[in-house]
Order: C-alpha cells, then sequence, then structure tokens
C-alpha cells in the first residue's frame, strides 16, 4: 500500500478555457477511502486518469509512496481501476473475469484461484463464481469488477463513479460491501462520485471540487457542519442548505422576524472587504417548528408551496412571507405532514445553527 500526493498538479485541454484540474494540492494517506466529490466536469476523473497515468500532467507533481510517477507509464504505477461500465469479457465467467490480470502476469493458478476465493468472500460472491456476467444483476457485476481489481492487490485502487448505473436499493447494498472490503484489505482508494449521499457514506474524508479547484477538503461530518465556502454548503447535504443573503444593520441581520446578531469577528471581517450583506445559511434540519397558538416567540412566516413525504420526515417547500426577500426555502418536519399547498407555518432558528459567509467571495467567516 502506499499513500498518494498532488503537489500543485494542473491539466488543461485544448478545448478548453481553464484549467480541467487546477494547481491541485492533496494528500492521501497510506489505507485512507479519499472521495473525490464534485458537479460533472468539475475534474474529478480527470484528477483519477492523472493519477493512473491516462493523462499526462502539465505542471506539477504526482506521487505514490515517495516516487514521483509523472513520467511512468500506467503498467508501472502498480494502480488498478474499477470503471463505471464494469468491462467485464462476456464469454468468461466471474471467477475468470477476477482472475484475468493474474493469468496474465503468470501467477500460479493455486494462488491466483486462492486470492479470487478470497475477494469474492469479501463481497459476498462466492455462490456466483461459476456464472457468465450476462447472467448476473448489475451489482453483482460491479462487485465483480471490483473484485477483478482487489486480487491485484494494488497500491492504489481507483473508481470511477463505480454504482452510477444502479437503482437506489443495489447502490446502498453495493457501497457498503465495497467500503467493508477496502477496511479490510486496507488499500489505499480514490473514490469518484457526483452523489454526496454516496460519499459522506463512504469516504474516510472527502474533498470537494469545483471548476478543477480543491474547494474543502477533510472528514464527511466536518464537510457537513463547517462548509468552507457558499458552493460547499449548497452541494453537500439532501436538500441542500438555506441561503439568503441580507443587508447588514447595526450589529447583525434580519432574518424575517428574528434579529440576527452577528459575532463581532464577522461584522469586522465583513468592514475589512466593504460588504453591506452577508450570507446567512441554515440547514433544512436546524429549523424548529413554532405552533400556531405560540404568537410571542419570534419566527419566520412561510407559505407553503409543495410536501414532499419521505416517510421517516417531510420536506416542506415553501416561500417566505411578501417583502422578505428570502425566496425559496426548505424546511424538515418530524413525522407526518399536516401541512398542505398554500397553508402557513411558522418556524424559528437558533443562532447556533447560522452558517456565515462572505457576500463578495463565498468563503466562511
Amino acid at each position: 500500500m502506499a499513500s498518494v500526493t498532488f503537489e500543485k498538479v494542473t491539466r488543461r485541454f485544448p478545448s478548453g478555457d481553464r484549467p480541467a484540474v487546477d494547481a491541485l494540492d492533496l494528500e492521501i494517506a497510506d489505507g485512507e477511502f479519499m472521495v473525490l466529490l464534485g458537479p460533472s466536469g468539475c475534474g474529478k476523473s480527470t484528477c483519477l486518469r492523472l493519477l493512473a497515468g491516462l493523462e499526462d500532467v502539465d505542471t506539477g507533481s504526482i506521487r505514490i509512496g515517495v516516487r514521483d510517477v509523472n513520467h511512468l507509464p500506467p503498467r508501472d504505477r502498480d494502480v488498478a481501476m474499477v470503471f463505471q461500465n464494469y468491462a467485464l469479457y462476456p464469454h468468461l465467467s466471474a471467477a475468470d473475469n477476477m482472475g484475468f490480470a493474474l493469468r496474465i502476469a503468470r501467477m500460479p493458478r493455486r494462488h491466483a484461484r486462492g486470492r479470487v476465493d478470497f475477494a469474492a468472500s469479501v463481497l459476498d460472491l462466492e455462490q456466483y463464481l461459476e456464472r457468465s456476467p450476462g447472467t448476473l444483476s448489475g451489482g453483482q457485476r460491479q462487485r465483480v469488477a471490483a473484485g477483478r481489481t482487489l486480487v491485484r492487490d494494488p497500491r492504489v485502487c481507483l473508481m470511477d463513479e463505480p454504482l452510477s448505473n444502479l437503482d437506489a436499493r443495489l447502490r446502498a447494498q453495493t457501497r457498503g460491501r465495497i467500503v467493508r472490503t477496502q477496511h479490510h484489505l486496507g488499500v489505499t482508494t480514490v473514490y469518484v462520485t457526483h452523489d454526496q449521499t454516496e460519499a459522506m457514506a463512504m469516504g474516510d474524508r472527502v474533498a470537494v471540487l469545483r471548476d478543477g479547484v480543491l474547494q474543502q477538503v477533510g472528514r464527511p461530518r466536518e464537510v457537513f457542519a463547517r462548509p468552507a465556502n457558499t458552493f460547499v454548503a449548497d452541494f453537500v447535504g439532501s436538500p441542500a442548505m438555506n441561503l439568503f443573503r441580507l443587508p447588514l444593520r447595526a450589529g447583525g441581520v434580519r432574518l424575517g422576524a428574528l434579529e440576527v446578531t452577528l459575532p463581532r469577528p464577522v461584522l469586522a471581517a465583513a468592514a475589512a472587504e466593504g460588504a453591506d450583506a452577508v450570507v446567512l445559511g441554515v440547514r433544512p434540519e436546524r429549523f424548529t417548528f413554532l405552533p400556531a397558538e405560540d404568537r410571542t416567540t419570534p419566527g419566520l412566516t412561510l407559505v407553503v408551496e409543495a410536501v414532499e413525504d419521505t416517510g421517516a420526515v417531510a420536506y416542506v417547500h415553501a416561500t417566505a412571507e411578501p417583502g422578505g426577500g428570502l425566496g425559496h426555502i426548505t424546511v424538515r418536519l418530524p413525522g407526518r405532514p399536516t401541512h398542505g399547498k398554500g397553508s402557513a407555518l411558522r418556524v424559528t432558528v437558533h443562532p447556533d445553527d447560522l452558517h456565515c459567509f462572505s457576500a463578495v467571495t463565498g468563503r466562511r467567516y
């Protein structure tokens, strides 16, 4: 196994007006499961291809362990890749697909079969080894593709959106098996996805990318609880964080009927930028519902536009009272929904649950 280091790595494509990957600095520890997260076109897969040697680095360096691999061909980097489309040989059994690279490497048959059987036991594939890919489900085929990679015992395992072709239930089942297998084997893994739920559930750490630029890296809970900027706040979390651009008043801002006092460092930072507003963020689950009979607690009056009932919780999509300038708001309510379209409800939020961002740069204060 080995660590992976991206040091000021940049990759430009002739057809692009900006770098696909822009001065990326990222360290991945030996045995870590690192998830690269971001929207389509943000440079995630390019990072993977640069690490695999399928794309050339324009500037900067990539190290696997202590060795600079910029000029090494893919076959000499000792990395293995799991693709989105499985890439299995249809005429071979699951066992032969998993052991194909070992056969090419002329590994003794008994040793190779032992590796295949071990990977199959970890991935719960033992009963499918003699079946052809065409008779397997999507989740089983993806596990065979993962097993084919892991039997090689590579220094680094790369996974490029391997679950995107599966339905929701299969994704949940397969990602659990992949995580358990990775933790069992301890192989350094770089996993690419645009699904933030997948990233939060699987990664030891998550690196969020936007337009080829690293926005934030940290443990999933850290990224969720303290997003570095408004992009991360909006992208990580389902539903997304509510973001309100509010004009500064004496000592704070006004959110509906709520007078919010901002900390001195926030006010000082806004003044240093010459900003006349701040961006306030509230997660949908941090709003507190106010009973209809409570007219004394300051709150925010909302008009319901739609209710999304998921069973355990309900998400209310609403607009703020006219003249508030707050736009669309999403609120999570526990239990069964009792509010229909067009009805009014009042909510409040604790000051400790507010996130403050710069209205100029978008960065967290």
